[in-house]
């Protein structure tokens, strides 16, 4: 099974899931939340939203060499937005466009990112016809602002930390009150705190089942809104399936212990706990350095040739850690949110990485060393190399 599979379109909103009762409280501006949970998106997608979901899972034959498990890899990086928050800012706004919670033509929609959601909900509002305001930090990728803005996105910075803990978090959901407050018609999708955030991962997970042919034995994903852990992980529950799920989190993130390292490169873990988050969705609970990271990002494109961003990294370096305890024949799928072009000047460019690490290319340069070999091998022999 080692071709890609085919992206898959869904037209109709198919309604029959249980929704659980506590997930109402958790929306602070009382959304209505009233029907079932979706097991399919909605009809209601045009344009650029109808390439929402539907995303490859991609065998990966060389990440591991001598794995003795097969692993896929979720390639989120394909919806249009390049990442997986697209499925997140689509669910959150069709939901409160059909709801009457924003206005299209009238309504102003404002929201906290570290980047990826930014640009999924910036794409979102353009074919929802919403203003967007997204307030972000100095951590945010320039390239995501570039992209929101290039959207018709307004573009707020904050540019100091909260006083007591030095995250830029709180101060960007502050924020975000102060906007909504004071602009008429604003709402505020609150991605950490709105069950529909989760509520699209479970199709996530639907589409893994479905494009393996069976539930997998092992899941990795990220965590930072708890949306995609959440989601995944009650569809899992909900059809009893025997997967067992390993997220990955920062070690500079508070989620599940206080941190313990800085929190360089943004995408996964956050600096408060969200309000999403369930404890026991998850089997086993990883923390991933930057610098780990970051060599599995580089360990992915010069293995697989897949150039993806910092959570793909720390994703594929929970796997290297976890790989002596995963039993032979076994299925992994890794959820890999999102696309690496947008990381060019940080982890894909050798003068940052030593700025901020030091010399550290012994870490992934023995790729270097086996292409560098083959092609003075096939120099040798009149061979020339591919």
């Amino acid at each position: 099974m080692n071709s890609v599979s085919q992206p898959r379109f869904r037209p109709s909103l198919v309604t029959r899931a249980d929704r659980p009762e506590d997930e109402v409280s958790a929306l602070p501006d009382a959304t209505d939340l009233s029907g079932p949970a979706p097991s399919e998106y909605g009809a209601d997608r045009t344009g650029a939203l109808s390439a929402v979901g539907g995303t490859p899972l991609v065998e990966l034959t060389r990440l591991l060499p001598g794995a003795r498990f097969r692993v896929w890899a979720k390639l989120e990086s394909v919806n249009p937005g390049g990442s997986i928050k697209d499925r997140s800012a689509y669910t959150m706004l069709s939901h409160a466009v059909a709801t009457g919670a924003v206005l299209p033509g009238h309504g102003t929609v404002v929201e906290s990112s570290s980047g990826n959601l930014g640009v999924g909900m910036a794409q979102a509002c353009r074919a929802l016809d919403l203003r967007f305001i997204c307030v972000v930090d100095p951590r945010t990728n320039p390239q995501n602002i570039a992209i929101m803005r290039a959207l018709g996105a307004d573009v707020h910075t904050v540019t100091e930390g909260d006083p007591v803990t030095g995250e830029f978090q709180p101060v960007r959901i502050a924020r975000v009150q102060e906007l909504v407050a004071a602009l008429p018609g604003a709402y505020w999708p609150n991605q950490y705190a709105n069950p529909r955030n989760a509520w699209a991962h479970r199709i996530t997970m639907k589409e893994i089942a479905e494009d393996l042919g069976r539930a997998p034995d092992y899941l990795f994903c990220t965590i930072s809104s708890s949306g995609t852990l959440r989601g995944c992980g009650d569809w899992i529950r909900a059809h009893g399936l025997p997967t067992r799920v390993v997220t990955v989190d920062a070690e500079g993130s508070a989620i599940f212990r206080p941190p313990t390292g800085r929190r360089l490169i943004p995408g996964h873990g956050a600096a408060v706990r969200p309000q999403l988050y369930r404890g026991g969705l998850a089997d086993d609970v990883l923390h991933v350095s930057d610098l780990d990271s970051l060599v599995g990002c580089r360990r992915l494109a010069l293995r697989e040739g897949l150039l993806l961003g910092g959570s793909s990294g720390a994703v594929a370096t929970a796997l290297e850690q976890l790989s002596s305890r995963i039993p032979d024949g076994a299925s992994c799928v890794l959820i890999m949110p999102d696309r690496g072009e947008r990381y060019l000047n940080t982890i894909y460019d050798d003068a940052w990485v030593k700025a901020q690490f030091g010399e550290v290319t012994h870490l992934w340069k023995d790729e270097v060393a086996e292409v560098a070999e083959v092609t003075e091998n096939s120099e040798m022999t009149g061979v020339a190399p591919c």
